[in-house]
């Protein structure tokens, strides 16, 4: 399976961002699709997935009401909506797939997009 996410880039404090990830190949067992992120100097945090399939998500608590994740119109492709973005905000974005929504079945990982938020 491999992993193309997109759509990072310069963001004003306040404004929103939409990335995308699309997934090809062997997709059958990874119907989980996520993001993460990983500011400098800080650990990975998961922020959000979606099952492609049942419609079904888990967002990080803190990121439920700025950040939405839907599905694509593409096969295999997510969104994450990103509203109300701070300075916080400002990491690099990965793109996983698994087959559950257990982090640590996380194991198929796209390049990240960079997400940068200026005050």
């Amino acid at each position: 399976v491999q992993l193309q996410a997109s759509g990072g880039g310069l963001v004003q404090e306040g404004g929103s961002l939409t990335l995308s990830c699309a997934a090809s190949g062997r997709t059958a067992s990874l119907s989980i699709m996520g993001w993460f992120r990983q500011a400098p100097g800080k650990e990975r945090e998961y922020v959000a997935a979606i099952d492609w399939s049942r419609g079904s998500t888990y967002y990080e608590d803190s990121l439920r009401y700025r950040f939405i994740i839907s599905r694509g119109d593409a096969k295999n492709t997510v969104s994450l909506q990103m509203n109300s973005l701070k300075p916080e905000d400002t990491a690099i974005y990965y793109c996983a797939a698994s087959p559950t929504f257990r982090e640590a079945d996380f194991r198929t990982w796209g390049q990240g997009t960079l997400v940068t938020v200026s005050s």
